[in-house]
């Protein structure tokens, strides 16, 4: 008996026809937006390419350049540091300011909703309008951030923000992470929503305090939360390139400080003038996403055994 209502939930499990044919458009756009360019910056890569002709089959030669030749070999591991800066300083500002923000909106129902819109609204603007909304702030001739700074009497502390290699990466950070902090606020707002208050009351008859809840109660709870976020915010990391753009132009100025590996692969495929730009370009971009991919499942697999360790 047992053995048969397995069966039958196995079966009613099963995809119907009819479930089959609602998948089959998200189906069929993934396979033509997804598999089908992936699949063919892959088969680009393995050639060499006399502008848009495809030439002899090189096999791995396109991904020996990247490592072995110049410019490739400076700028690729530059732009590579570039990006997991930036997804450090993103990361650090979305598990912080982000859940800080939805934990003080969760605890106060006034003003709750327009709060979440206010914060959010960044999240829903075009990153490139973004970017250069920020380089007209802090455009050092006419931008109203310098001017503040001049009136206050910080004169020293006013500068060229972009224009300096020691600043201008930073910038590219704080920019993304006060775009993208709307972001997890909507998930953790959500998933502070979901939690059973009887935790919390059984927390509060036990004496712990509010620090107490919600570093013993609240955060491991947010786990599988914290590892969605993240995993995201580094794929969002990795595939960065309209505020860079914005900010920086496609040689990453100034002198390469906010070079990142979407601008190295535009660049390499458009503005670089090599006879063999599609080969070299499609290696840059199966190497960025092998990394995406690769380190994705790795944080996924780590997040999942922090939970099973949790419970």
């Amino acid at each position: 008996m047992d053995a048969g209502r397995v069966s039958r939930r196995r079966t009613a499990a099963l995809p119907t026809p009819v479930a089959l044919l609602f998948l089959l458009p998200a189906a069929v756009l993934f396979g033509v937006f997804v598999l089908y360019p992936m699949a063919t910056a892959l088969t680009y890569s393995l050639f060499s390419w006399r502008g848009t002709a495809q030439e002899a089959f090189v096999g791995l030669d396109n991904f020996v350049a990247l490592f072995t030749t110049e410019p490739y070999r400076t700028e690729l591991p530059r732009a590579f540091g570039h990006n997991a800066l930036l997804f450090a300083g993103a990361m650090a500002a979305q598990n912080s300011v982000g859940l800080l923000l939805a934990v003080l909106l969760h605890q106060r129902e006034r003003f709750r909703r327009l709060f979440q819109v206010l914060f959010t609204m960044p999240y829903l603007v075009s990153p490139l309008v973004v970017g250069y909304l920020w380089s007209l702030l802090l455009s050092p001739l006419f931008g109203p951030v310098n001017a503040l700074l001049r009136a206050v009497g910080l004169d020293a502390v006013a500068q060229p923000w972009l224009g300096d290699p020691d600043t201008a990466l930073w910038v590219v950070v704080l920019v993304t992470a006060w775009q993208w902090v709307g972001f997890p606020l909507l998930v953790y707002g959500a998933a502070l929503g979901a939690l059973d208050p009887s935790t919390q009351e059984a927390a509060m008859l036990d004496g712990a305090g509010a620090a107490q809840r919600f570093r013993h109660v609240t955060l491991p709870l947010l786990t599988p939360v914290i590892g969605t976020v993240s995993v995201l915010t580094f794929i969002f990391s990795m595939e960065a390139f309209p505020i860079p753009y914005a900010l920086g132009g496609s040689s990453g100025s100034p002198a390469g400080a906010t070079d990142v590996m979407s601008l190295l692969f535009y660049r390499t495929a458009f503005h670089s003038g090599a006879s063999n730009a599609i080969g070299v370009s499609s290696a840059v971009a199966i190497v960025l996403f092998l990394v995406i991919v690769g380190v994705s499942v790795a944080f996924t697999r780590w997040f999942r055994g922090v939970e099973r360790r949790l419970t």
